[in-house]
């Protein structure tokens, strides 16, 4: 099988998160994605300390009736830090004969020189870079930390990076929707009506546990 895996804090979950899943299923010929709400974010503290039962709930409420998505609670049952690599390892582990794509947006890829380990993603799995609002990436050799650059080589006929180990990078251009979770927690606090920004079921469960209600 060939199997997308999408993580983020998912606070909440939005509708340019399920574009993103479906660029990438539909793209890189994938047999599922699998949604993955971080417990414990390394890069910044998660806004609202909004638990992790109640963001991981929103993602199912999000992805029900999809088959080709499913959601993973690993990196609750870890605890810890939830570290890219450390779940990437545990699928390669949970899935040893499958193709695991770890999917990523293009903000994320430019500054992925920071991430814990990241020379290892890149030798763990495949990536699928999806494009970002006012984030184009021009030349993704370039955009790759120089400590890495010579281990890939660019696909002239695709575009994409090949990596020494035979794992690639796909870059997926199309049209981002600029959706900010800043500004739908806002207006969730204030009792505005986010259905054009999440799903009605996702939009039903932050207003009736007033979730957002702090960030008024």
């Amino acid at each position: 099988m060939r199997i997308g895996l999408l993580g983020g804090s998912f606070n909440p979950i939005h509708n340019a998160h399920l574009r993103i899943a479906g660029e990438a299923l539909k793209a890189c010929r994938l047999d599922r994605v699998i949604f993955i709400p971080a417990a414990d974010p390394p890069h910044k503290p998660l806004a609202g300390d909004i638990s992790f039962e109640s963001r991981s709930h929103m993602v199912s409420l999000a992805i029900a009736g999809r088959a080709d998505f499913g959601m993973s609670t690993i990196e609750a049952e870890r605890g810890g830090k939830s570290y890219s690599i450390d779940t990437i390892r545990a699928f390669r582990e949970l899935f040893p004969d499958d193709d695991l794509f770890f999917i990523i947006g293009g903000d994320s890829f430019l500054e992925i020189g920071t991430w814990y380990h990241y020379n290892e993603i890149f030798r763990s799995c495949n990536l699928i870079v999806v494009e970002r609002p006012g984030c184009q990436i021009i030349n993704p050799l370039d955009a790759l930390p120089d400590a890495i650059k010579g281990t890939f080589t660019v696909d002239g006929e695709t575009g994409c990076l090949r990596h020494e180990t035979g794992n690639s990078t796909y870059f997926i251009i199309g049209s981002p929707l600029e959706l900010s979770s800043t500004e739908i927690r806002r207006f969730a606090g204030a009792d505005a009506d986010i259905t054009r920004y999440v799903p009605s079921d996702v939009a039903a469960y932050i207003s009736q546990q007033r979730i957002y209600h702090q960030c008024q």
